[in-house]
């Protein structure tokens, strides 16, 4: 390649990050308005408004970390239009990062929970009537936010700020792998490169790999489940197209950003950068992250969708007695007289 013709690709290199640029501040700033009203709505309605059950339990907590998240994007829109330059100090800036990936642990893991808590339900619909409670759900989203907050951890410890190598009157909020200021060293250079790989490898095989196959055989259950029994099966093609959505908008959303930070985990462990993986690191940031942020917004969507879809995962009491063998449905019915009774009494407490 020519001089001139570098010249020109740089140029509309440029123009395009700068149009990515441009569109992110747009999403930013609409899933900043969605994601708070709709993640405020759902919060203020089972919170508050609804009955407190297993399913509102779970639809709540969801909705607070997506608030969470959506609540601390105007830092980041700041940054954006003051061209990367962070104001806010060297706190915030290792706060604003540990929102977000407690948000992206808490929320694939609530939604593993949802999954993993349907399963159950449509595939064994006794065990369940007598083992969900609220006391239960509550104490499973507790482990799931001590577990995303001790995930999350680290990129508060590593997160600093600093002048920017272009100029330095433009401070930086960036990750600093290696404590020391002194990279130079070998055992620095090595100790940094450990610490960029186990965390983004945490957060790939963590955030992703482990919840989205938990929800793919969750969801694979349940359609075998609803496929066996036809009159289920015959009510409605709508679970299998929520369930097909929810699936589609976990992988859409969230493969892309971790995809793209194996690839800079890639081209920062490389002897020699990779001038095209640089190429599409820096087209794709802006994208991923889009797609990312556009999750939080899409949530309290698919939680309205599975409101539905819960009404048939829910255990009906007269629908299992019929289709249970006759010498089960007496064993059946002390279960559940068991059950109501326990349920009563805990709520008269």
């Amino acid at each position: 390649m020519s001089e001139n013709n570098g010249s020109v690709f740089t140029n509309e290199y440029a123009d395009l990050t700068k149009s990515l640029n441009t569109m992110s501040l747009v999403i930013y700033c609409l899933t900043f308005v969605l994601g708070v009203l709709g993640n405020g709505v759902v919060i203020w309605v089972t919170g508050f408004k609804m009955k407190k059950t297993v399913n509102t339990v779970w639809f709540l907590n969801l909705a607070i970390a997506d608030f969470l998240f959506t609540a601390f994007l105007p830092l980041t829109v700041v940054k954006m239009a003051l061209n990367y330059h962070w104001p806010f100090g060297k706190f915030m800036c290792k706060l604003s990062i540990t929102m977000n990936l407690l948000n992206i642990f808490a929320s694939v893991y609530i939604l593993m929970v949802i999954s993993v808590d349907r399963c159950v339900s449509v595939v064994w619909p006794v065990w369940a009537q007598n083992h969900r409670s609220v006391r239960k759900a509550s104490c499973v989203s507790l482990g799931v936010w001590v577990l995303a907050l001790i995930l999350s951890t680290p990129y508060f410890v590593f997160r600093d700020t600093g002048p920017s190598r272009v100029d330095n009157k433009i401070m930086i909020c960036y990750y600093k792998f290696a404590l020391p200021d002194d990279y130079v060293k070998e055992s620095v250079n090595q100790l940094r490169l450990l610490r960029h790989q186990a965390m983004t490898l945490t957060r790939f095989l963590l955030g992703f790999v482990v919840p989205f196959t938990v929800i793919v055989s969750c969801y694979a259950a349940i359609i075998h489940r609803l496929r066996r029994n036809r009159t289920l099966a015959s009510k409605s093609s709508r679970p299998f197209k929520i369930i097909a959505a929810v699936i589609t908008t976990f992988f859409l959303c969230w493969a892309p950003y971790h995809i793209i930070g194996l690839i800079e985990l890639v081209n920062h462990m490389a002897i020699h950068s990779s001038e095209i993986l640089d190429q599409v690191y820096t087209i794709g940031v802006p994208i991923a992250t889009n797609l990312a942020i556009l999750n939080s917004c899409l949530n309290p969507l698919l939680m309205c969708s599975w409101a539905k879809i819960l009404k048939i995962g829910s255990v009906n009491p007269s629908w299992l007695y019929w289709r249970l063998p006759s010498p089960s449905r007496r064993t059946f019915l002390e279960l559940t007289v068991t059950h109501s009774q326990g349920t009563r009494r805990e709520m008269s407490k």
